[in-house]
């Protein structure tokens, strides 16, 4: 009898448990769909969006919770747990050499396949083939993995309740006006987990403002046509100021007279000043003459502890793409050997010390106290960190390493 009555008593807790997940989510699915013809149809309306078009585009629709970053109608975000278990890593592991030589293998078979395509795109555009080659391949794997979500399904979802609903109600009344301009049919508009779409990884605001037709079709198909694919990414970056016959960068020597916190894009000086402080190519060949006189940059993603690089504005350009110094220098470095051949990087990426993300935001955190501009303070060495440190390292007497150790986070309290 008392087992019987503690196995009652259990399944009346696991009732009471679930009830309120099941019941939450049709009440969630209820809201959202109140949401749909109510506040979504009213906002497409004003953007100019027919109810044909919105009612072909959204009486399908479905929300997705299984998506991440969503938070309940009503709710407010949940505070991110601090980083106590995240590990720092070394951005060496950014650059994973089986997926680079993969990716350069694919580059270099493609260059072949596409070469007149990707020669009529670099004379309208001025983006070499390998720049876009190392985007296609890095963002979809040259159109392999395009996603298979729908985008109205994601965009409405993360829209109604993700942590950047104002971004993706943009994005959502953008996939709208994609529909009603007949560029693609919701069918056709498959996409990441993140929204975004085909063999470039558009955004639906992006393929408005940047996707191309190239093949002559009349259609600006970046899930299908490898022409539009490429054409496309090479007027994305043209229109964030791609500057033709310019590369992206190059590694240097970096003298030790110099200092690693000259690092950032608001520290640019023409080539000829860096040269003169003694910084050269590390592969030994000069720098190409249109750079002469144009202002450089340097970039330390490891600071003294791997290689270090002089960029172009085009490097920032890429990093549009991505908003990361790391991705930015992975599309340089896959697009140079897909170009030019080569390996690895000529200076090995150093060792880190075993830290938690946390460890790194107490001391940017403290840097912060003492009036340096880190960025955030997130546990993130981004280049403001890292010459941060590196100034301080040198008000401190201490010989500038840019980059955050065990012996820093002592010392830096």
């Amino acid at each position: 009898m008392q087992v019987r009555l503690k196995v009652l008593v259990f399944m009346v807790v696991v009732l009471f448990a679930t009830a309120p997940v099941r019941t939450r989510a049709g009440s969630v699915a209820d809201e959202f769909a109140a949401w749909i013809s109510t506040d979504l149809r009213s906002l497409a309306k004003a953007k100019g969006i027919s109810d044909q078009t919105f009612e072909l585009a959204l009486s399908g629709v479905k929300l997705n919770l299984d998506l991440p970053d969503l938070v309940l109608p009503g709710k407010k975000p949940s505070v991110p747990a601090k980083q106590t278990q995240a590990e720092f890593s070394s951005p060496a592991n950014y650059f994973a050499e089986k997926i680079i030589a993969q990716l350069v293998s694919g580059g270099k078979s493609r260059a072949g396949k596409y070469g007149k395509t990707l020669k009529a795109i670099e004379k309208k555009y001025g983006v070499p083939p390998g720049i876009i080659l190392a985007i296609w391949g890095r963002e979809s794997g040259f159109g392999k993995a395009q996603g298979s979500y729908s985008a109205l399904d994601v965009l409405t979802t993360k829209a109604f309740m993700s942590t950047r609903k104002d971004l993706f109600l943009k994005e959502t009344l953008a996939a709208l006006e994609i529909v009603e301009k007949g560029y693609a049919s919701p069918d056709e508009m498959k996409t990441s987990w993140a929204g975004a779409m085909g063999q470039p990884q558009f955004l639906p605001s992006s393929y408005l403002e940047h996707a191309v037709d190239f093949d002559g079709d009349g259609r600006r198909d970046i899930w299908n046509s490898v022409p539009d694919t490429m054409a496309s990414i090479a007027n994305y970056l043209v229109n964030y100021g791609w500057e033709k016959g310019r590369g992206w960068g190059a590694e240097i020597d970096v003298p030790d007279n110099l200092s690693c916190a000259l690092e950032g894009p608001d520290q640019g000086k023409p080539l000829f000043t860096w040269l003169d402080a003694g910084l050269t190519r590390i592969d030994g060949k000069t720098f190409p003459k249109i750079e002469a006189s144009k202002e450089q940059f340097m970039m330390t993603p490891a600071g003294r502890n791997g290689p270090m690089f002089l960029a172009t504005a085009n490097f920032y350009v890429i990093k549009n793409y991505n908003i990361s110094d790391l991705y930015a220098l992975f599309i340089g470095h896959v697009s140079d050997r897909i170009s030019f051949g080569g390996a690895k990087f000529n200076t090995p990426w150093g060792s880190v010390d075993k830290m938690n993300r946390s460890d790194i935001a107490k001391m940017q955190n403290v840097l912060v106290s003492k009036g340096y501009d880190v960025g955030k303070a997130d546990g993130l060495p981004g280049f403001k960190t890292r010459r941060s440190i590196g100034d301080w390292q040198t008000k401190n007497s201490m010989a500038a390493t840019c980059f955050p150790s065990a012996a820093l986070k002592q010392v830096l309290r």
